[in-house]
């Protein structure tokens, strides 16, 4: 079962939310408390959270901060915070989408039943670059360098895969959104870029000269080491 979880504290987006997301078979629970959010996450295998930042006692961002602390789980921001620096602060502090409110809630299924087909979708079992040094496990959705685990978001493992599985081909911001985010995803221009750079800050790369994610300037990305 996919179990989703609403952190979302007016009753009336929650329970809309809860109908639309369960009509589409998926197992929803619901807290209006940032802090009771956490305590149902720490108790059920979640798949998704789908998070609202105004919320009483702790904010969304501090909730989103506490579960990328132990989880790589796909979180959806939903907000009326609709400002450039505040999605781009969501994506920094671990976000992989970000819904301004009012939403179209068959918009906001549709972007869902997009997600859970990208997770269910088969893919080569492990990709090993540099003699070993970095190691990017599909099944397992885990990212090593140099013996270490690295801790990405889920959209910061899907650009990499990505990228990785195509080794020395060149995406367009567009097409790597729509390969790892989704047909309609209606981000911002620099919600890829955003991606990358916490990506390369991740991988250690040097920022004047990244070994594995490489610029290709006016077009978009690619991965880039033999």
């Amino acid at each position: 079962m996919n179990n989703i979880l609403v952190i979302e504290d007016e009753v009336n987006v929650s329970e809309v939310i809860k109908a639309y997301l369960e009509k589409e078979g998926y197992r929803v629970y619901l807290s209006n408390n940032g802090l009771k959010g956490l305590e149902l996450f720490n108790t059920i295998d979640f798949k998704l959270v789908i998070l609202d930042l105004m919320l009483p006692g702790i904010s969304g961002e501090e909730v989103c901060r506490a579960i990328r602390e132990k989880s790589q789980v796909h979180i959806f921001m939903l907000t009326a915070k609709g400002a450039l620096e505040d999605k781009i602060e969501g994506l920094n502090i671990g976000a992989d989408e970000y819904l301004v409110k009012p939403f179209s809630p068959r918009e906001l299924t549709a972007r869902v039943n997009a997600l859970f087909r990208r997770i269910n979708t088969a893919e080569v079992p492990e990709l090993i670059f540099d003699e070993g040094r970095l190691i990017i496990d599909s099944d397992k959705r885990e990212v090593k360098l140099e013996g270490e685990d690295i801790s990405l978001t889920p959209n910061e493992f899907d650009i990499l895969h990505v990228l990785a599985s195509n080794r020395g081909k060149v995406f367009t911001r567009e097409q790597l959104i729509e390969k790892t985010m989704g047909y309609d995803f209606e981000g911002f221009d620099r919600t890829i870029d955003v991606h990358v750079k916490n990506l390369r800050k991740k991988l250690k790369e040097d920022r004047k000269q990244p070994k594995y994610i490489i610029t290709v300037f006016g077009i978009g990305y690619k991965f880039g080491t033999d």
